[in-house]
């Protein structure tokens, strides 16, 4: 499939033209990444190809692709827990500075600790070397912003699966970190707890303003949350699509939907390039 670098998207009557390779507004404390030629290689097996990427501080972007196509591997390469092959991988503050230690994961399973309270749990993502006090009331500050104050005191075993990932999201972004990294962490919520999960993300997003990767397997999720989608083929990218509408998005938006089939298409490989 051939790779296509910029998408200019034109939206329907009463929307605004867009172009995915426009300048995003930088945000404080955000992190711009950049991968040149990256590849990864298990024995024969070449699972990333020439992988190009820029993203700008403060960018939401989307990784999706068939199960096998590189996300996963891409996203433990962006996290620094695996080494690509050869290529270059960047992360930068504001001022040019290495910002690669001031990202966080959230994964599909919360993985939280279950000795310890849901605001012990979310101090844990500050570190060692904090006053326990001061990560204490860290933790219950942005347990506040996941609408969770009331349950600091909580063990994770009494809370709900929405809840529970709601306090791993709260550990990753206790730190405020420059990235985020999203490993399908709303793929084992039902249906209405993974809107409600989506619609908290995007608002957190929105308000933090830190740089956000999210592999999922759910296009509508993608078009819901991003500002771009990219489409990995065989460990290339496929298709980078900007989605050229203003955040909060609302769910059955026929723009929307017509995106995602285009997405679908890209996947299943019955779209053709233009």
């Amino acid at each position: 499939m051939t790779i296509i670098a910029h998408e200019r998207f034109q939206g329907t009557a009463g929307e605004f033209e867009y172009e995915s390779d426009r300048t995003t507004p930088e945000r404080t404390g955000a992190a711009t990444i950049t991968m040149r030629a990256l590849e990864k290689s298990f024995g024969g097996n070449r699972v990333l190809r020439g992988i190009n990427l820029h993203i700008p501080a403060g960018q939401f972007v989307a990784v999706i692709g068939k199960s096998g196509c590189g996300k996963s591997t891409l996203l433990r390469i962006l996290m620094g827990l695996d080494e690509p092959t050869s290529g270059e991988l960047h992360f930068e503050n504001a001022d040019g500075a290495d910002a690669q230690g001031n990202a966080r994961i959230v994964f599909q399973e919360p993985r939280l600790l279950p000795w310890l309270s849901v605001a012990q749990n979310v101090a844990v993502g500050l570190g060692d070397g904090v006053d326990k006090g001061v990560a204490l009331g860290e933790a219950e500050a942005v347990l506040a912003e996941m609408q969770l104050v009331e349950k600091a005191n909580e063990w994770p075993a009494r809370l709900s699966g929405g809840q529970r990932q709601r306090v791993a999201l709260a550990r990753a972004l206790v730190s405020k970190p420059g990235v985020l990294a999203l490993d399908e962490p709303l793929g084992a919520l039902d249906a209405l707890t993974r809107i409600s999960m989506q619609e908290l993300l995007n608002r957190v997003w929105r308000e933090l303003g830190f740089t956000a990767v999210l592999v999922t397997h759910d296009v509508s999720e993608a078009v819901h949350l991003a500002d771009r989608v990219i489409v990995l083929e065989e460990g290339r990218i496929a298709l980078d699509l900007a989605i050229p509408y203003p955040h909060p998005r609302r769910h059955g938006n026929p723009a929307l939907a017509e995106i995602e089939g285009r997405l679908l298409a890209a996947i299943l490989g019955t779209e053709t390039a233009r």
